[in-house]
């Protein structure tokens, strides 16, 4: 299992991580299997999406925090930032991508994305990769 570090520089960021898991991949010897990317903190994810246009991701983060705004009235988690938790939920703390012929099975837009939102802080991700034995 691989660890990454990474240290992000606003509240709501998508920080691409493709290259990082790829290296890994490519470290691993792998030909085919799988790998998973995991972040283990509550006001972050992981997500798979496009990372050919950077409107998408500013587009994605300005909707997150339509439907999750940073305040709200009635919100009580004395932290306050409750938002954060709820679009950490909604992207999800993995993500599994196939390996085939050494190689990430994405598609042609694909990338893998670490989510901040509740930054800037210092992160951490890891990356297992396992080999198919059939």
């Amino acid at each position: 299992m691989r660890t990454f570090e990474l240290s992000t520089s606003a509240r709501d960021q998508m920080a691409e991580v493709t290259h990082l898991v790829r290296g890994a991949v490519r470290e691993s010897g792998v030909k085919d299997g799988f790998a998973i990317v995991y972040c283990p903190h509550t006001t972050a994810g992981m997500a798979i999406n496009e990372n050919a246009d950077p409107d998408v991701v500013r587009d994605v983060l300005r909707r997150l925090d339509e439907i999750y705004p940073w305040h709200h009235r009635e919100d009580r988690h004395a932290e306050g930032n409750t938002a954060a938790h709820l679009k950490a939920i909604t992207t999800g703390s993995s993500q599994t991508v196939l390996i085939a012929g050494g190689n990430l099975v994405l598609g042609t837009w694909q990338g893998i994305y670490f989510c901040e939102f509740d930054g800037p802080r210092s992160r951490r991700f890891y990356v297992k990769i396992v080999e198919d034995r059939c």
